[in-house]
C-alpha cells in the first residue's frame, strides 16, 4: 500500500531533479555532443551513466525541452520535464511536439540501456496518444520509458507520461532498429 500523497510524490521529485542536475554539473555536465571517441567501447547502460555522472555531455534537445534525464535502470529511461509557454503552440495549448519529444527520449533512452559495445539504435517508429492536456502550470510531469524486446535488429519500448498524482497525461509505443557501429 502506498501511502504517499501526490505533494509527497512532487517533494520526491523535486529533491531527486535537483540532485541530479548537481551531480552532472559537478562531473563538467553541459549540452553537446559526445565525441565518437568517448563512446567507443561502452555499452549504453555505460554512456548513459556517464551523462548522468556529467562525464559525457548531454543532448541540446532537453535545454530546448526543458527536460533531464533523471534516472535509468537496464531497460528504463525516467525524465522529468515542465511543459513552459515557450512549448504551446498557437491555440493555447502545450505542442503536441513537447509530448512526442519527452516521450521518445525515455523510450529510446530505455532503448539504448539494453546496448551492448559496438551497438545502436535509431527510431524507426514512434506512435503516441495524448490523454490529458498539461499546461505551465501543471508542474513537472514523468516520462518513463520501458523496454518490451530487445533483439538483434530490433527493439520495441512503450513510455507514459504521468503527473506526480499517478494522472496519465499520454501514452508511446516505439519501434526501433538496431544495428552495428561503423569503426572508424
Amino acid at each position: 500500500m502506498n501511502d504517499k500523497t501526490p505533494q509527497d510524490t512532487l517533494t520526491q521529485w523535486m529533491e531527486q531533479s535537483a540532485a541530479v542536475r548537481a551531480r552532472m554539473e559537478s562531473g563538467g555536465g553541459r549540452p553537446g555532443l559526445a565525441r565518437p571517441e568517448d563512446v567507443a567501447g561502452k555499452t549504453g547502460m555505460e554512456v548513459m551513466n556517464a551523462m548522468l555522472a556529467g562525464k559525457l555531455p548531454y543532448p541540446h534537445i532537453a535545454d530546448t525541452m526543458d527536460f533531464a534525464l533523471i534516472e535509468i535502470e537496464p531497460g528504463k529511461a525516467v525524465f522529468q520535464g515542465t511543459p513552459q509557454l515557450k512549448h504551446y503552440n498557437p491555440l493555447g495549448t502545450v505542442h503536441g511536439g513537447w509530448y512526442a519529444t519527452m516521450l521518445d527520449s525515455a523510450v529510446g533512452c530505455a532503448v539504448h540501456t539494453m546496448m551492448p559495445a559496438g551497438r545502436a539504435y535509431t527510431t524507426a517508429e514512434l506512435s503516441i496518444n495524448i490523454v490529458r492536456a498539461a499546461s505551465h502550470k501543471t508542474g513537472p510531469l514523468r516520462a518513463i520509458g520501458t523496454v518490451i524486446h530487445c533483439g538483434r535488429q530490433l527493439a520495441t519500448a512503450e513510455g507514459r507520461i504521468v503527473g506526480p498524482d499517478g494522472k496519465l497525461y499520454a501514452h508511446a509505443t516505439t519501434t526501433c532498429l538496431v544495428f552495428e557501429v561503423a569503426q572508424r
